[in-house]
């Protein structure tokens, strides 16, 4: 699985992330030199890496994502963690899904975590 982490997502859940598993492919905005995009403009980044998207964004990701499907778009798929989450749980459900996933599982998808 790989990820991208957006310019807001909590950095210690990363950290955390990285700890557990540090062979994971995450890289944040801020690293990859994406700072101050857009939504839609991260989603095509993501799209033409293959990374899904982690955000605390609940507001306003949703509807570009959904607009990008109906266009027809790749989109690999998004995770959507409320900034509430505390962060073990956090990080276990990450793990969890990095462990668990198949390869293209969540394409098209937009998943609130934790999913239970």
């Amino acid at each position: 699985m790989r990820l991208l982490a957006d310019e807001n997502f909590n950095n210690r859940i990363i950290k955390g992330l990285r700890r557990r598993l540090p062979a994971l492919d995450i890289v944040r905005v801020q690293d990859a030199g994406l700072f101050g995009w857009t939504d839609a403009q991260l989603l095509d980044w993501c799209a033409s890496e293959n990374r899904i998207l982690l955000t605390h964004d609940l507001s306003t990701i949703r509807q570009v994502v959904y607009d990008r499907i109906t266009g027809g778009l790749a989109m690999p798929g998004v995770f959507e963690m409320s900034q509430g989450t505390p962060i073990a749980e956090a990080i276990e459900e990450l793990v969890l899904l990095a462990e668990c996933s198949l390869e293209g599982e969540w394409k098209g998808q937009v998943r609130f975590l934790p999913l239970r």
